[in-house]
Parts: C-alpha cells; sequence; structure tokens
C-alpha cells in the first residue's frame, strides 16, 4: 500500500482543542498619502481592521496607482468575497484587477486552475505561493486569500483582508466610480465598529469555531456563543433595514459573506445546526436582499463555495462528496424589506453589470440560470 501524503491533505482540527484563527497577516498597506498615515498616530485594528488606523511597526507604505495591482480573491472564502464585493460596490475595476483561484486546494495553497493553462493571466503563476514566495521567500504562514498582489514584481503586497477592504473605501477614493456607496460613513464608525467586532467574532469566526472544534467542549461554547449572536442579530434586523441603518454599510458586506454560506455549508458542514437560515424571518429577508442587490449577490458563486468547504476540510469530510442541495431559488423570493424605510444605496446607485468575464458560470448561483 501507497503510503499517504498527509502534507497535501487538510487537516483544520486540534484535537481537544478550541479553533483558534492566526490573525497575523502581512500588514503593508496602499494608501493615498503614505506619510500621513505614517504620522496619523492611530492604533491599527487587529482582527477587524481601522478606517482610523495607522502602520503597524515595521510595515510599509505603498503608493494608490491604477492598474499596478492585482486582487487576488477566491469565490469561495468568505473573507475573499468581502473584497471582490467592495471593489464592484465602489467601481475600482479599472483600478484594481481580479484574479480568481479555483476553490479547492492542497496544503501548498490556492491555484489558478480555473485560468486557460492553469496560470493567472497577469501574474503567469500557477499557485498563490509563488507570489507570496517572490516577496518572502521563506513564509511561514498560510497562503491566505484574499492577497494584493504587486504586477511589477510579483510579490504579494498585503493579505490583511480586515483592512484592506477600508483601505479600498479611504485610500482609493479617485478611483470610485460616480454613485458610489459610502460604506464607511463618518458619524456611524464609532457605532459600527463594536457591531462589526461582534459580527466578525461570534459569526464570521464563530462558525469556523463550531466546525473546526477539537472538543465537544470546545463545540458546545462555540455553538452557544454563535447562536446567541444569531438572535441578537435577529432582533437588530427587525427593525432596521440594514445594520447601521437605512442605507448599507461596510458591515453588511461583512455579515452577509457568512449569511450566503449558511444553509449550504455552515448548518451542515460545521454542525451549526440549532435551525437553517432560512427559518429566521430577519435575518433571511436581509440576506435576501442583499443577495438580490447588485455587487452582492452576483459575486456569489455556490458550486464553488460548496467544492471549496466540502472537499478541502478532507478531516471533517474524508469521503469529499459535495451534497446537491440545498434549492437555491428561494434567494430571489421578494423580500419585504422595504417596508422599513430607506435603500441600500441612499443617494448614491448600484453599480452597473458585472465587467466581462467576471461574471459568475451560469448554472452556479440562481441569479445565472444554466
Amino acid at each position: 500500500m501507497a503510503e499517504t501524503d498527509y502534507s497535501t491533505r487538510g487537516a483544520y482540527v486540534t484535537g481537544g482543542a478550541d479553533f483558534t484563527r492566526d490573525t497575523n497577516y502581512i500588514e503593508d498597506r496602499i494608501v493615498e498619502d503614505p506619510d500621513r498615515v505614517r504620522s496619523s498616530g492611530g492604533p491599527t485594528g487587529g482582527s477587524i481592521g481601522n478606517p482610523r488606523g495607522g502602520l503597524s511597526e515595521g510595515a510599509q507604505a505603498w503608493p494608490v496607482e491604477a492598474g499596478r495591482y492585482r486582487l487576488v480573491a477566491a469565490r469561495a472564502c468568505p473573507w475573499a468575497n468581502r473584497a471582490i464585493i467592495v471593489r464592484r460596490l465602489l467601481g475600482l475595476e479599472d483600478a484594481i484587477s481580479l484574479g480568481t483561484p479555483g476553490p479547492t486546494h492542497d496544503a501548498r495553497s490556492w491555484t489558478f486552475d480555473l485560468d486557460p493553462g492553469g496560470r493567472d493571466p497577469v501574474l503567469g503563476t500557477e499557485r498563490l505561493q509563488e507570489n507570496y514566495f517572490a516577496r518572502f521567500p521563506d513564509y511561514p504562514r498560510g497562503i491566505t486569500v484574499p492577497a494584493l498582489v504587486d504586477t511589477e514584481t510579483g510579490g504579494v503586497v498585503t493579505n490583511d483582508y480586515p483592512q484592506m477592504t477600508l483601505d479600498f473605501s479611504t485610500e482609493w477614493g479617485r478611483f470610485h466610480r460616480d454613485g458610489a456607496p459610502d460604506l464607511l460613513p463618518a458619524g456611524l464608525l464609532d457605532e459600527m465598529q463594536p457591531v462589526i467586532k461582534r459580527v466578525f467574532t461570534e459569526v464570521n469566526n464563530g462558525v469556523y469555531r463550531c466546525g473546526f472544534a477539537g472538543s465537544q467542549e470546545a463545540y458546545d461554547e462555540a455553538y452557544e456563543r454563535l447562536w446567541t449572536a444569531m438572535d441578537w442579530l435577529e432582533e437588530r434586523l427587525t427593525t432596521r433595514r440594514f445594520l447601521m441603518g437605512p442605507t448599507i454599510t461596510e458591515a453588511d458586506v461583512r455579515l452577509f459573506t457568512t449569511l450566503v454560506r449558511f444553509d449550504p455549508v455552515y448548518h451542515g458542514h460545521f454542525k451549526c445546526n440549532r435551525n437553517k437560515l432560512t427559518e429566521m424571518p430577519a435575518l433571511w429577508a436581509y440576506a435576501r436582499e442583499l443577495f438580490q442587490t447588485p455587487g452582492f449577490g452576483d459575486t456569489v458563486d455556490f458550486e464553488q463555495i460548496k467544492a471549496h468547504y466540502y472537499v478541502v476540510h478532507e478531516d471533517i469530510n474524508p469521503t469529499k462528496i459535495v451534497p446537491v442541495g440545498p434549492d437555491l431559488a428561494n434567494w430571489l423570493e421578494p423580500h419585504g424589506r422595504e417596508a422599513l424605510g430607506g435603500s441600500p444605496f441612499g443617494d448614491g446607485t448600484p453599480p452597473g453589470p458585472v465587467r466581462p468575464g467576471e461574471e459568475v458560470q451560469p448554472g452556479r448561483s440562481p441569479l445565472y440560470p444554466a
């Protein structure tokens, strides 16, 4: 019998332990005015980013420059999906190009297997790992998405996803489209940061704490925390159209990417099964509205999402069988959220059609029937 190569297998659970996410990222930033950022003295944002943050010790400031950077973001990954959504909402397609690795990978990293010849057409690499090594030959941490890559050198600039989308809003303003939404309203930042923090710790990361729990005790605690937060969100969204009020903000983008994966993946695969999202009236209507809002659902590839979780997480799903369901047609049902007042873009406008070549393939979303 041939020896199994465990170095390429998906291993995400540590027996007897709870799941702790590694939040050490490349904290370089791409900014409009490096001197201003360096002198701001603002604290960095850690696990959620900081719209007013400065530079971490040892971090480098890179200049905002249209066409120089490529966003590498797998559609399957919720953290990467967040970056794809914000890029589209703000209209940064001309300024920042998009590379999309396939949904499955081994321990050596995400691959560009969806591109002709298995190479990213701009970077020329087969694996995102090559771009990390081009910058840091001995890079010791996980090869994560999203990542912004310098097309001049092929090296990764940053994979600090909590800060990345904030910088899309605050640092890339001169490249925003006309009518782009203000995802970080100045008057709401102090209120929004605690909401984003709770959404991250208890929901975005909470589903992973359930799925990757290494003991019954760790799972039970994670499950209780998750559903406490889900009930809080249900109550909050019963009277608010969006998390922070009448229009969409960064907080909604961050919550959406978990909600859209909840029933297809987290409910069963991660054992987050007290109830389905479809059984929470306010949250389900809210999720449907966002899905039907240009810039959100048109970035979602359900088939890639399911393939990623059920194939890559071999220690949770050793057969790698990908479920056929659930039926996704209900994502297009009327949501009725207009009754709460407001509108997604406020005084702004929705983004236009998805850029040619960046569309979700037919049959992978109810928005794109086969």
